[in-house]
């Protein structure tokens, strides 16, 4: 396709365009034209007055809404001071009573710490008195076993001791009470 044709198509197209658009602004002005034949056959009608009372109605709206919105401003301007006010108040009674609540709660456990301690101390106490006792028992009951074993000994004499020593092999010297001692700690063996 050479220049000159491609500018020949697109002027074509150019003026089918514009023929397309002359055509519709034709009907377009047609159709208004016929309505406004429709408006012209109308009554005419005065409208000046429902406009006005329609914007006095609005008027009157926006007054009382603006009013309405004042007095809930200036209402919750005085409740805001007096919702501060109390809640000022409630927090200082509330921050006195926690206060009050942790010394409370701060002397009591240091009371119960101050009864567990005298208690432990106490438990302490019992338990060395215990074994104080039992180690008192423990020698009674040694002494008493003691005494138990050498009875059988204690009325020989001292031949009767050495005797019964050799007959255990054991040795026969030293004192009464060393030959009993011996026969004692042999009976226990």
């Amino acid at each position: 396709m050479t220049s000159t044709e491609s500018y020949t198509a697109v002027a074509t197209k150019a003026r089918e365009a514009t023929e397309k658009s002359v055509e519709s602004w034709k009907q377009g002005a047609k159709t208004f034209t016929d309505q406004a034949n429709v408006v012209a056959k109308m009554p005419a009608v005065d409208l000046t007055q429902p406009v006005a009372r329609y914007f006095d109605f609005v008027q009157k709206s926006v007054d009382l809404n603006r009013d309405l919105a004042t007095r809930w401003a200036e209402l919750v301007t005085s409740m805001s001071g007096t919702v501060r006010e109390q809640a000022e108040k409630v927090s200082t009674i509330v921050k006195d009573q926690t206060d009050r609540a942790a010394d409370v709660a701060t002397e009591s456990a240091h009371k119960a710490e101050e009864l567990a301690q005298e208690q432990a101390d106490l438990a302490e106490k019992a338990e060395k008195e215990q074994e104080r006792l039992a180690r008192q028992a423990e020698r009674a009951a040694a002494r008493e076993a003691k005494a138990k074993a050498r009875e059988p000994y204690e009325e020989l004499t001292k031949a009767e001791l050495s005797d019964q020593l050799a007959e255990r092999g054991l040795p026969k010297s030293g004192n009464v009470e060393e030959l009993i001692e011996r026969l004692v700690s042999a009976d226990s063996e």
